[in-house]
């Protein structure tokens, strides 16, 4: 079966779920990361994207994430466009990479950004990185330079993370120090691996 030994790594934008991935990856953890995928998808994609969008959005051979996301961002029917061409490709390509880990009979994370939101994939245990409202909109704030309306919107286009907290049979709770930070995930992982066997 896909996703036997498949965890889910979701949580909210700037909840620190690719410290948490970088710490599972050092403790051998294979990381299926469906943004990279995505990415390698979306430039893949390009002649598609420029008939859809227009020719504007290929720049030198590769797809202007930036442009593209300005204009699907804020517009849910352009948005609905540009899932419908990526969205199935993508599920092919985690589950084509996830069959391959199930050889090894050990959890591994797949990283899901908006899992809840869009629930397209089969996968039963959840793990989700928490961090405070606050926190994530001062991150966002600090580290991609948004404005703080920019980041607000960014934070509420998604399911709040209180809600995903709910929903998620682990919790890595980040809103503390990286030490903290490595001590949950230590305890996290125990967890998952109590589970497996």
């Amino acid at each position: 079966m896909a996703f036997k030994n498949a965890v889910v790594l979701t949580g909210g934008i700037a909840t620190g779920k690719s410290s948490v991935a970088k710490i599972f990856a050092a403790f051998g953890y294979t990381i299926i990361d469906a943004d990279t995928i995505a990415h390698e998808i979306l430039n893949a994609q390009q002649q598609s994207i420029a008939e859809i969008f227009g020719k504007r959005f290929v720049v030198s051979g590769k797809v202007d994430r930036k442009a593209l996301g300005a204009l699907v961002f804020p517009d849910s029917a352009q948005r609905k466009k540009l899932e419908a061409l990526l969205h199935p490709l993508i599920r092919q390509e985690i589950e084509r990479r996830a069959n391959e880990e199930e050889q090894h009979r050990k959890p591994y994370l797949v990283d899901i950004p908006l899992f809840f939101e869009s629930g397209h994939y089969p996968i039963e245990k959840t793990l989700v990185v928490y961090a405070k409202e606050q926190q994530q909109l001062e991150r966002l704030v600090l580290r991609e330079g948004y404005s703080k309306e920019e980041a607000l919107a960014r934070i509420h286009s998604q399911m709040s993370i209180e809600e995903k907290r709910n929903l998620g049979q682990c919790v890595i709770d980040n809103s503390g120090t990286l030490t903290q930070l490595q001590q949950e995930c230590e305890r996290v992982k125990k967890e998952i691996e109590d589970d497996s066997h």
